[in-house]
């Protein structure tokens, strides 16, 4: 009997660490059968940061960085088979997005550091990865890739729905009722919030928002951010660590020196929440329910902001929809994979502005 077990492997943009799922999809449903994550060192995740910007001999630190990341990779995967007690035999594949370090769709590039073949070898599996190229190569942003998954798990008869994921950036995947799904990023998740309280407390991350709501957000800010071109784009857009990052924070603190940091911090979580907001208002104004994933669907401030922002929808995390907010991009990546090993496509044009589907991803055999 043909496997119906597909593995998933995300690390993202918030660089904290690596997630790995084992998601079932027997007749056609997608039911998730265990999942396991492991955090980067510290080392590991200044290295990443450090190559989002040119730098010396960075394609040697490149290759390094992705067998480093290749090997944490499958320890992740090799856990995850030991405390499920999955056999390499009950997995068809296991999908592997790679680690984004660059992300120039206006440059017909993207690059994520990955060592499939590494994996293979480690695992005993077949690797699916790079999945991102082919879009790009017909024309696309490569990005998102997760609305397809999104679509075929959450969409519903009765109700418009958006799915938002936020991780270090802020992407939707709007099911709308009688219409095409789409989706494409808002701009900043958690990436400059991340930063600046790491900048001036020395934590990984704002914990529930609570610093940032302790202050106050700073309108002339706000508006200087908000005038960033890429929030008036149309879509489909996508965007990365090369567009938002302290440099570009500080650019427009120039004009604001005076401002608190924990205002700073305010101001930064406002503008995760209304660049959202304004964006699903915008493509589904009358949204019954927005689904939230990924790590900022833990951030209570965030959540209630968006909950102000949009009051005529109910504002809930994914894990009330069958999938743990950590676990949703991990999954669909196994979903991929296996569209990849059927021969089905999985890019959604709408979303990412491709000629046409395709089918997504190179296949590294066990």
């Amino acid at each position: 009997m043909k496997p119906h077990i597909y593995l998933g492997v995300m690390s993202g943009t918030s660089l904290d660490g690596v997630d790995v799922v084992a998601l079932d999809l027997a007749d056609g449903q997608a039911q998730l059968r265990a999942a396991h994550s492991l955090p980067f060192s510290a080392e590991l995740r200044a290295a990443c940061l450090t190559l989002q910007s040119p730098q010396p001999n960075e394609l040697h630190i490149a290759q390094l960085m992705a067998n480093e990341l290749a090997d944490l990779y499958s320890r992740a995967i090799n856990e995850l088979l030991a405390a499920a007690s999955l056999s390499t035999e009950q997995v068809a594949a296991v999908g592997v997005h790679g680690q984004t370090v660059r992300h120039r769709p206006e440059h017909a590039y993207t690059i994520q550091l990955n060592q499939p073949a590494r994996i293979a070898e480690q695992t005993g599996l077949t690797v699916v990865s790079d999945f991102r190229a082919r879009d790009i190569a017909a024309g696309g942003q490569g990005a998102p890739l997760v609305p397809a998954f999104h679509d075929a798990v959450w969409r519903d008869a009765t109700k418009n729905r958006v799915v938002l994921n936020i991780g270090g950036f802020a992407n939707i995947s709007v099911l709308n009722l009688n219409e095409t799904t789409f989706g494409f990023d808002t701009g900043p998740g958690n990436v400059l919030m991340d930063a600046w309280v790491a900048k001036h407390q020395g934590k990984a991350y704002d914990k529930n928002g609570d610093w940032a709501a302790s202050g106050t957000p700073d309108e002339r800010l706000l508006d200087s951010m908000l005038s960033d071109a890429y929030f008036s784009m149309p879509h489909p857009k996508s965007t990365g660590r090369d567009s938002f990052h302290l440099d570009w924070l500080n650019s427009h603190l120039t004009n604001h020196p005076a401002i608190s940091a924990v205002d700073v911090q305010a101001t930064l979580l406002r503008l995760t929440a209304l660049s959202i907001a304004r964006e699903i208002t915008r493509v589904s104004p009358s949204l019954d329910q927005l689904i939230v994933c990924g790590g900022g669907a833990y951030n209570a401030a965030l959540l209630a902001l968006l909950g102000q922002y949009l009051p005529n929808a109910t504002v809930r995390p994914s894990s009330e929809h069958g999938i743990d907010a950590e676990h949703v991009e991990a999954a669909a990546f196994a979903w991929l994979a296996a569209q990849t090993l059927n021969h089905r496509s999985s890019n959604l044009p709408a979303a990412t502005g491709a000629s046409g589907a395709r089918i997504l991803g190179n296949i590294t055999s066990a």
